[in-house]
């Protein structure tokens, strides 16, 4: 990949990421606090749990996200941006336009979603 590529995939990882911390989500404590006109009522206290169970959803995805761009950026400075991480072979460039973070290629990507899902219904 040549430098040109990598500067656009560069910017759009930071753009990705200032748009996480910027997005007020990683600082909004709102609905992590419990009122205490909700304990009261059962009802608002359930609809309490639900929301905060929420919150702590979208944020640890949004972190997950973040430490993800920031490995992104990682190997853009080690030299190894646009390689699976797992077998070595160039990531599809349609694929990080898409999700610039991308660590693996579709065909590994594609074998640890079906390992995952096996261990799933495995659970189940």
């Amino acid at each position: 990949m040549d430098e040109k590529r990598i500067q656009h995939f560069r910017q759009k990882l930071l753009t990705a990421r200032g748009q996480i911390i910027n997005s007020g989500i990683m600082n909004n404590f709102d609905d992590l606090q419990v009122k205490s006109d909700d304990l009261a009522d059962e009802a608002d206290l359930a609809n309490n749990t639900i929301n905060q169970q929420v919150t702590f959803s979208i944020r640890e995805k949004e972190m997950v996200k973040l430490r993800r761009i920031d490995a992104a950026l990682a190997r853009i400075e080690e030299g190894t941006y646009g390689y699976c991480i797992e077998s070595g072979e160039e990531i599809e460039e349609k694929r990080l336009e898409t999700q610039p973070w991308a660590e693996f290629c579709i065909e590994v990507a594609e074998e640890r979603e079906r390992e995952t899902n096996q261990r799933f219904h495995r659970r189940a």
